[in-house]
């Protein structure tokens, strides 16, 4: 023991063996992530620092663990949300329309170990969410008409989509949060233009019938008024004729000059006498 003790190479080389033999036997588990146990090749069943729904942030297994130096293997597994994007795919509606769809979908591992025997990584849960996401976007997009994902429908169809992704995505040890459609175009060129085209047509006629449907109300209202008019008149000319003459009169003298703005003043000229019985009003009651 003192031999070695006096050998500075010995002890340096027992001390670099402790520090491997400790870095290889104690793992600081992180706080986002989980982790899967592969001892010879093979997954063990405990889950380091599992995903718990609802845990709060540092209330879960995070820390310092210590595992069997060179036998075992630590595979880490991101607890937090993840996300895949879809490359875009052209679907058509029950409307004929093709639709260019962009879409992603929010994912998390729940079962790591499930993951680890499916997938292997956590690319490997990506790429095959990848394609199941278009083939669930095509067949349900193909229902629906393409009005329907410019409306609060869209919500449902989305909803619809990811209870069928979510479905596949069990048999990968993950759980779909969530299914966006980024964007959804018609493709450009003739089936463009001629969906503009209907759309255009759609609001005229949308117009022209607002427009008819004004015009018929206006024209209720007018006549509605008229009747009125005339039995306010009728009335007044049971109760006082001579106020009736008179008011008839005064509205005469406001159209034929112009004062009433019906007509411009001064663009139409009338010679009349003074005891013209048309100004009979402005001589006053005898």
């Amino acid at each position: 023991m003192n031999m070695v003790l006096r050998n500075p190479l010995l002890v340096g080389f027992a001390a670099l063996v402790l520090l491997i033999v400790l870095g290889s036997t104690f793992v600081a588990v992180p706080e986002t992530r989980q982790g899967v146990i592969v001892r010879f090749g093979e997954p063990q069943p405990g889950i380091i620092n599992p995903y718990k729904p609802g845990a709060d942030f540092g209330g879960t297994k995070a820390g310092l663990i210590a595992k069997l130096p060179f036998i075992d293997r630590i595979v880490w597994v991101d607890k937090r949300i993840m996300s895949v994007d879809m490359e875009q795919q052209q679907v058509l509606s029950t409307d004929q329309l093709r639709l260019n769809i962009d879409a992603y979908a929010r994912y998390r591992i729940i079962d790591p170990l499930r993951m680890y025997t499916s997938a292997r990584s956590e690319e490997g849960v990506r790429d095959a969410l990848r394609p199941i996401l278009g083939s669930a976007l095509r067949n349900e997009l193909g229902r629906v008409r393409f009005a329907a994902l410019l409306s609060p429908e869209r919500g449902q169809v989305m909803d619809n989509i990811q209870r069928g992704l979510n479905q596949v995505a069990r048999q990968y040890g993950a759980e779909i949060v969530d299914v966006r459609i980024k964007r959804a175009d018609l493709p450009s060129g003739s089936p463009l233009q001629s969906a503009f085209n209907r759309m255009r047509s759609a609001r005229e006629q949308e117009a022209l019938t607002i427009d008819a449907q004004g015009r018929r109300e206006a024209q209720i209202i007018r006549a509605d008024a008229d009747a009125e008019a005339s039995r306010t008149y009728a009335a007044s000319f049971g109760k006082d004729p001579e106020f009736y003459d008179f008011y008839r009169a005064m509205q005469s003298y406001r159209h034929t000059f112009g004062t009433d703005g019906s007509t411009p003043q001064g663009s139409a000229t009338a010679v009349l006498s003074p005891d013209s019985e048309y100004f009979r009003q402005f001589r006053g009651r005898p």
